[in-house]
């Protein structure tokens, strides 16, 4: 599924370039860093789309970065921009010619035609991506997307538990400023009649259209309809309906489609422009696009059905629909909204010991043991040292040894956070509150 990634806020960390020769190198223009406590929020981010996965019965699927470049000039499509003028192609040192993938779907229904799961089949994924754009404010060229696919149904209500599931983890992140859009684009019945129409129209209006699409708009005049340039969306405005050009069974799919979203209470909005940018989507598709994001680059994710894309790539025909959603888009849409603000976990306890770490490093190994989430410090710092580590750590409590400790196989137990008189136990005590109640005090 496509999408473009804009910059997310720190500490998400965008590199500005390489380094020279004589500078330490840096990470690739067009690329970030995250760390903690940004990372956090992918950790749960994660957690809460595969568990939402599963639930409604998918399984994680995890494909190569690079595939055989035939796999998206073919999925994708020759024509598109991501093929022609983004994606990352190179020869190998075999002479394989192979690209970065640019997307999620044309790899997973790569792998269904080479692997034959019994369908349907339900696959999600999280994945980096690929592009070769100019980065800037609201670009990456590597990006990441979240997504599902399901390979061997054509029935319309697989397409509302798809969109379904998307609506459930936006809102399970505490998002509400997003709409949905959906569309039917028709199928290879009734769309190359329209196509015909629409071509004869902006052949009308080529003179208007943005210097790209004046080009281009005959060999594939959908396109113009997903451009965003202001001299094409003034075109389109006055173009033919792909709505009133659906042939019966799709007009009966569509209609099935927004029967079952309004019985799930998901409200959407019908564009008859929204088409997608890739050149396999056919019937339904779906973008949801959130307020709080500034500008044109507001989409936070998007599908479609793809029914003739197996075929493409040498499988039988099998019918298909999925979504992507980019993870630093939908971050940034968190934060715009502030919400799903992740507090960083902290740890319980820091050891802190003064007689040359070995029993630390024994301590944490048996307190880590019992689920307790504990630290210490290292390269026999003094206890000062420790002291200020502990408190920068965010601990709750500071185990200390010193020599009386080490004698007497003991503990002393400090609270950093709450007025508490310190109390020193056995170590057998101290490992037996672990165990037993997972907690290091009575």
């Amino acid at each position: 599924m496509e999408f473009s990634m804009p910059i997310a806020s720190s500490p998400v960390r965008e590199a500005r370039g390489v380094a020279s020769d004589n500078q330490a190198p840096r990470a690739p223009s067009g690329t970030h860093d995250v760390l903690a406590p940004e990372s956090d929020r992918w950790i749960a981010l994660l957690g809460i789309f595969g568990s939402l996965a599963q639930r409604y019965g998918f399984s994680m699927v995890h494909t190569p970065m690079f595939e055989d470049v035939r796999v998206f000039h073919r999925g994708i499509g020759e024509g598109s921009d991501v093929v022609g003028k983004e994606m990352y192609e190179f020869t190998d040192r075999g002479g394989r010619n192979l690209a970065l993938r640019p997307e999620g779907t044309a790899s997973i229904v790569r792998a269904f035609v080479q692997h034959r799961p019994a369908a349907p089949w339900r696959a999600w994924y999280a994945t980096p991506s690929f592009r070769y754009e100019r980065p800037q404010a609201g670009r990456f060229r590597q990006h990441h997307q979240v997504g599902v696919e399901v390979l061997g149904s054509a029935d319309a209500d697989v397409d509302v538990e798809v969109i379904t599931l998307a609506q459930r983890f936006f809102e399970g992140l505490g998002l509400t400023r997003f709409t949905l859009n959906i569309n039917s684009m028709g199928d290879e019945h009734c769309r190359p009649s329209y196509t015909q129409s629409l071509r004869d129209y902006l052949e009308t209006k080529a003179s208007e259209l943005c210097k790209e699409h004046q080009a281009s708009h005959e060999n594939n005049p959908l396109r113009v309809l997903d451009c965003k340039r202001p001299e094409c969306f003034a075109v389109i405005e006055g173009a033919p309906s792909l709505a009133e050009a659906l042939c019966d069974s799709c007009r009966t799919h569509f209609e099935r489609v927004k029967d079952g979203l309004r019985k799930a209470g998901i409200v959407f909005e019908i564009n008859d422009r929204l088409v997608r940018g890739f050149d396999y989507y056919t019937r339904t598709t779906f973008e949801f696009s959130s307020s709080a994001l500034e500008g044109a680059q507001n989409a936070i994710g998007g599908g479609g059905r793809y029914d003739g894309l197996v075929e493409l790539l040498g499988g039988p025909p099998t019918s298909g629909i999925g979504f992507g959603i980019g993870i630093e888009r939908v971050l940034l849409a968190c934060d715009a909204e502030n919400v799903f603000d992740i507090a960083p976990e902290v740890p319980e306890a820091f050891v802190v010991d003064v007689t040359g770490g070995e029993r630390a490093r024994d301590i944490v190994e048996r307190l880590r043991d019992a689920g307790i989430f504990v630290e210490r410090a290292y390269d026999n710092k003094s206890m000062k040292s420790q002291l200020k580590s502990a408190d920068r750590s965010g601990a709750r409590m500071a185990l200390l040894v010193g020599e009386e400790e080490a004698e007497s196989e003991s503990i002393t137990i400090r609270m950093l956070r709450e007025e508490r008189e310190q109390v020193t136990i056995s170590l057998d005590e101290l490992f037996a509150r672990a165990t037993t109640t997972g907690s290091l005090l009575p």
